[in-house]
Parts: structure tokens; C-alpha cells; sequence
């Protein structure tokens, strides 16, 4: 009877065991395949950033950032002077600014429709959307755009690591969008782009499982 009962008391230590291995083996899964797509995002963000798409299209999509009491921001201001540069190189007809408000009176929409018109560019060919609060929201209301105005084709333009996300939602949204990234410096501060590229991994990943 002692033998029994020291038999039994001893077969959980086998059992815990084989639990320690399968939860050991899982969760080194789970950080191959979360490095790997890691690696895969970075990897398109990389080359959405170093790649400038634009070729003649129907479009030309600018998305929106900070302004400040009517005006656009360093960074706002940077992308809609290169959808000026494209729009003076011929490589669409019409621009659409993107944007809800700013936390003032102002949209970013607005503030850019207004920078380009002082820019030159007449306000017939100018397209300012004032609603959106981020980049799925933007995203929609291009493709709405688009179907109200029989755009085919639009050339997309923001800062380089915002890229890939944009195009990725915008597709999905059943638009068809090339990439054009707004010229960058030198890039010095390297936290600063580690944590946008961070984000970016962040909020694509979210979007993915629909969690954002």
C-alpha cells in the first residue's frame, strides 16, 4: 500500500514537466514569429520610405498634420510643399488636403488648403476635407472622395515611415495609391525616429487585428 501511494504521489513530477516544456516551447514560438513580423514591417516601411512612387495620376493626397492658429506646422508645411512640387511637375490635376480639426478653430484640412492657394495653386483645384481625426479616417474619406469624383488613381504624400500603413489602409479601402515621401533632412535625433517607426509598428499592428 506505501509503494502505491509513493507511486502515485511521484507521477505529477513527469506531468509538470511536459507542461513546463509546452509552455516553454510555445512562448519561444511566440517571440520567433513576433520578431519576424517585426522584421517584416520594418522591412516595409523601409521601402515605402525610400521609394517615391509618384507617376501621373488623377490625384494628389496630402495628409494632415499640426497647425498652429491658421497655420500648417514644419512638418504639415514640408508635405504640402511637396505636393506643390508635384503638382507643378504635372503629376495631377488636383489636390486634397486631409484633416479635422486641430484643437482650435482651425482643420488641418482647411489650414492646408489655404498654405497651397497662397502657394499658387488655384482653389478650384483644391480639395480640402475637414472631418478626420486619424489615418483610417483619412483614409476613408479619400476613398469616398474618390468614388464621388471618379478619381482612379491618387499619389499619396506624408512623412516616409507613415508610408506603408496609409497605402495598406487605403487599399484595403479599395483605393488604388502610390507613395511619394515628403523630403527629410539628415535625420539626427534617432530616438525621435525609432519611436515613429515604433508607433508605426504599433498602430499597423493594431489595425490588423482590427484593435484600432
Amino acid at each position: 500500500m506505501k509503494t502505491s501511494q509513493t507511486h502515485l504521489a511521484g507521477d505529477g513530477a513527469p506531468r509538470k514537466k511536459r507542461w513546463s516544456r509546452f509552455f516553454s516551447t510555445a512562448f519561444g514560438l511566440l517571440v520567433v514569429l513576433s520578431v519576424a513580423w517585426v522584421a517584416w514591417i520594418y522591412a516595409q516601411i523601409h521601402y515605402f520610405a525610400t521609394h517615391d512612387q509618384a507617376e501621373p495620376s488623377d490625384a494628389i493626397s496630402v495628409f494632415g498634420a499640426a497647425e498652429y492658429d491658421g497655420r500648417p506646422s514644419p512638418v504639415y508645411r514640408a508635405r504640402l510643399d511637396h505636393a506643390r512640387t508635384l503638382y507643378e511637375h504635372g503629376i495631377a490635376p488636383l489636390v486634397i488636403t486631409l484633416g479635422g480639426n486641430g484643437g482650435d478653430q482651425y482643420s488641418e484640412g482647411m489650414v492646408g488648403r489655404e498654405y497651397l492657394v497662397s502657394l499658387g495653386i488655384p482653389e478650384s483645384q483644391i480639395i480640402a476635407e475637414t472631418e478626420s481625426r486619424n489615418t483610417e479616417e483619412s483614409a476613408r474619406r479619400i476613398a469616398v472622395i474618390a468614388r464621388v469624383n471618379n478619381l482612379r488613381q491618387i499619389v499619396v504624400v506624408s512623412d516616409s515611415t507613415h508610408l506603408f500603413r496609409i497605402h495598406e489602409i487605403c487599399a484595403a479601402d479599395g483605393l488604388n495609391v502610390l507613395t511619394s515621401p515628403r523630403p527629410q533632412g539628415p535625420i539626427a535625433d534617432r530616438p525621435a525616429e525609432i519611436k515613429r517607426i515604433t508607433h508605426e509598428v504599433v498602430s499597423y499592428t493594431l489595425w490588423k487585428l482590427h484593435l484600432h
